[in-house]
C-alpha cells in the first residue's frame, strides 16, 4: 500500500527549515506522497527515512530486463487498467527457434524475422526476442544456433536449455548480452549464482501459487529481481484467472512475491487458437509472450493490437505540426489541410498519394485530436488554421491560392476566408478514403 502523507511526516526531521523549498516539513510530506518531490531534496533526511521511503518509492512490479545490444524491458506497471493512468511497458513478443531445424532454414528464418519491421502511424512494430529451445542431444547444434542469432540480430535472447552443461556453455558464449533462463524446474542456489555471476534474467516456472511464492522469494531475499513469473496452466480460462490474480496482488495488495512481469509460451492446436490466446493474454497481463512460429499475418495482428492497447491514453499520438510534401508537389500544387492526430495523417496523406496528384498537406497541431474532436474542442477553427498557415509563411512557399478543409468542418470555411484574404477555402470529402474520388471530380488548379 502506498504510505500517507502523515506517515512520511513522521519520518521527516520536522524542522520547517525549508532547505527543500517547501516551506514547512508537512507540506513536503504531501508532495512526497503525491509524488511531486523526491527525499533527495531534503538534505536532512535520516539513513532510516531512506530506507523505508526507498523502499515505499518502488513499483509494485519490478523492472525485468533482457538483452544487450537491444534490451527488452517489462515491469513498473501501477495500474490494473490503462484508462486509469498508462501502461509503461508493451508485451514483448518472442520468436521460438529449435536446434532440431535445418541450419539454412533457421539462417534465413532469423534474417527476416529480423528484418520484419512495420510502420504503422509514424511508429516501427516489431519482434523483441528470439525464444531458443535446446531439443536435440547434440550440443553443438544449439551452440551454433545461439551464433547465428548473434551473427545476424541485435534482439536479446531467451534460453530453454534443460541440459545443464550445454546451458552453462551457451551463456558463456552469451555473456555480454544478458540473456534470459526458462527455469522449468524449482529454481536452485546454482541457478540464483550463475545469474548474479552472468548477470542473468531468471523466468521462475511453478505449478500453483504456493510453488511461485517460495521460488520468488528465494531468489529475491538472495538479491535477483531481474525476474519473470511463469505460472504453468494449460486452461486458458484457468490462466486469465491466475494473471488477474497475480497482477491484483502486485498493485492492491503491494503483494511483494508477485510483484514481478509475467511470462507465457503459447501452445495452440492451429494458427487460429494461435492468434487467439496470444491476443487474449497480450490483453491480459502478459509482459512476454512466445510464438512456437514465425507468420508475418499473425505478427501484423498482434502489433496492430499491442499498439492499440499500449498508446498513452492520456497522451494521443501525432506527428509535428508542418507541411508535408506529398509526391513531389511544385508551387501550384493543392493544399489540403488537417491534423496532427498520427491515424488522421497517415490516412490522409496516403490517400493523396493513392489518387496519383502531388499536394502540400498542412498538419495543424490541434495536439493530436481528430478533425471533429479538435473542432468541438475549439483547436481547429477558421482563425487558428490560418495563423498556423500565415506563422509557417505558407504564402511565401507557394503560388496557389486554393487550400481544401475536411468536409467534416464545412463550417469553418467562412472564418477561414476572412482570415485568409485572396485564398478560396474548398470543403473537401468527410472520409479519407473518398479523397482519390474527390481529386477526380474537383478543379484544385
Amino acid at each position: 500500500m502506498a504510505i500517507s502523507g502523515l506517515d512520511i511526516f513522521k519520518l521527516l526531521p520536522r524542522t520547517n527549515c525549508g532547505d527543500c523549498g517547501v516551506p514547512t516539513c508537512m507540506a513536503f510530506a504531501m508532495k512526497l506522497a503525491q509524488k511531486k518531490a523526491e527525499l533527495g531534496e531534503c538534505p536532512f533526511a535520516s539513513e532510516e527515512a531512506k530506507a523505508i521511503l526507498g523502499a515505499a518509492a518502488e513499483p509494485p512490479i519490478q523492472l525485468a530486463k533482457i538483452g544487450g545490444k537491444s534490451v527488452f524491458e517489462a515491469g513498473n506497471e501501477t495500474v490494473l487498467f490503462r484508462h486509469e493512468k498508462t501502461f509503461v511497458h508493451q508485451t514483448g513478443i518472442a520468436i521460438q527457434l529449435c536446434s532440431s531445424e535445418d541450419e539454412k532454414e533457421l539462417l534465413r528464418k532469423i534474417k527476416e524475422i529480423e528484418d520484419y519491421n512495420i510502420e504503422r502511424v509514424g511508429e516501427e512494430l516489431y519482434t523483441d526476442l528470439f525464444f531458443l529451445s535446446h531439443d536435440t542431444e547434440d550440443a553443438q547444434q544449439f551452440l551454433k544456433i545461439i551464433d547465428l542469432v548473434k551473427q545476424n540480430s541485435k534482439k536479446g535472447i531467451i534460453l530453454d536449455c534443460e541440459n545443464q552443461e550445454v546451458l552453462a556453455e551457451a551463456i558463456q558464449l552469451l555473456r555480454e548480452d544478458s540473456p534470459a533462463v526458462l527455469l522449468k524446474k524449482e529454481i536452485t542456489e546454482a541457478d540464483i549464482e550463475q545469474a548474479k555471476v552472468n548477470d542473468l534474467c531468471l523466468i521462475i516456472t511453478a505449478k500453483n501459487f504456493d510453488d511461485l511464492i517460495l521460488q520468488a522469494e528465494k531468489a529475491k531475499n538472495a538479491g535477483v529481481k531481474n525476474l519473470f513469473l511463469n505460472l504453468d496452466c494449460d486452461n486458458l480460462g484457468r490462466q486469465l484467472q491466475n494473471n488477474t490474480i497475480l497482477r491484483r496482488a502486485a498493485l492492491k495488495q503491494n503483494f511483494k512475491p508477485f510483484g514481478f512481469p509475467l511470462f507465457s509460451y503459447i501452445k495452440a492446436e492451429n494458427k487460429d487458437d494461435l492468434l487467439a490466446k496470444a491476443s487474449f493474454l497480450l490483453c491480459k497481463y502478459c509482459s512476454l509472450i512466445v510464438l512456437p512460429e514465425y507468420d508475418k499475418a499473425l505478427l501484423y495482428s498482434l502489433f496492430t493490437l499491442r499498439q492499440n492497447i499500449y498508446t498513452d491514453p492520456q497522451k494521443p499520438i501525432q506527428v509535428e505540426a508542418k507541411v508535408y510534401p506529398i509526391g513531389e508537389p511544385t508551387p501550384e500544387s493543392p493544399v489540403f489541410v488537417t491534423t496532427n492526430f498520427s491515424l488522421t495523417y497517415f490516412m490522409v496523406s496516403g490517400e493523396i498519394e493513392n489518387s496519383g496528384i502531388s499536394a502540400h498537406l498542412v498538419i495543424v497541431d490541434v495536439e493530436g485530436q481528430s478533425v471533429l474532436t479538435a473542432w468541438a474542442a475549439g483547436k481547429f477553427t477558421g482563425e487558428k488554421i490560418a495563423k498556423f498557415v500565415k506563422d509557417i509563411k505558407l504564402e511565401e512557399q507557394i503560388k496557389t491560392r486554393k487550400i481544401i478543409i475536411p468536409g467534416f468542418v464545412a463550417q469553418i470555411s467562412g472564418d477561414l476566408e476572412e482570415a485568409l484574404p485572396g485564398w478560396e477555402v474548398i470543403v473537401g470529402c468527410q472520409e479519407a478514403s473518398d479523397i482519390p474520388s474527390f481529386i477526380k471530380n474537383v478543379a484544385l488548379i
